[in-house]
């Protein structure tokens, strides 16, 4: 939405229910998102497609998302963002086939993948709740979030030379802490009005609750893994 656009709405009285609209374009598109993850997860796994890893894999994983994310912000007013938002999240849910093949692999690992699943789904409820309802203002904690993800990021490069499993559950613990205030921060943007496009709140909770069960699904399977 242009600021003419948006000043029209608040002219007239109705950017609240603009507001609600892509709250609720939001979530059905988030939901419809989980569709294209799921098969791409499900492809992967059942084809036992070979993800490349360590700093290449990392480098490849990282042009191919943000050159999608790239594709969807430039197509963001059009179906073709949604378009491009559907194939990023087939993608991403090729990117889980590794670590749903490891936890596979243990015999209650239908168990910790649904226990994942359920974890994620009930950070997501709490967050958007909080956010829906909470007079407290979150918008400062866009800078300090945006500064663990680099955090994250070097942290998770440099523990690829490293590979200490101590770090690795370190990493998982920041991540799901920072991406769930990530819901946090994301949901009362749109709510306050700062976010008027529905495919881009949609990218970013979803990248938000990809992170979360990955890193969930990754700390069950370090703690609760079982080969018996």
């Amino acid at each position: 939405m242009n600021s003419n656009l948006q000043s029209t709405y608040e002219q007239s009285g109705s950017l609240p229910s603009v507001r609600h609209r892509v709250l609720r374009n939001t979530y059905w598109l988030l939901a419809l998102s989980m569709i294209p993850t799921v098969f791409g997860a499900f492809v992967g796994v059942q084809l036992q497609l070979p993800m490349p890893s360590g700093f290449l894999g990392m480098a490849m994983f990282l042009a191919v998302a943000f050159g999608f994310i790239f594709a969807i912000e430039k197509t963001k007013n059009s179906g073709l963002g949604v378009a491009f938002l559907m194939g990023f999240t087939f993608f991403m849910g090729l990117m889980l086939t590794p670590i749903l093949t490891r936890t596979l692999g243990f015999s209650n690992g239908g168990t910790l993948i649904m226990t994942a699943f359920g974890g994620t789904a009930t950070i997501l409820a709490v967050m958007a709740s909080v956010a829906t309802v909470s007079k407290r203002d979150f918008s400062g904690m866009g800078k300090w979030l945006l500064a663990g993800v680099v955090v994250l990021l070097l942290a998770s490069v440099a523990n690829i030379f490293l590979g200490m499993s101590a770090l690795s559950i370190v990493i998982s613990v920041m991540a799901i802490a920072i991406f769930s205030a990530f819901i946090l921060y994301d949901v009362q943007r749109i709510i306050n009005g700062g976010e008027t496009n529905y495919i881009t709140a949609t990218l970013s909770i979803y990248l938000s609750v990809y992170n979360i069960f990955a890193n969930l699904l990754a700390l069950l399977g370090i703690g609760g893994g079982s080969r018996d």
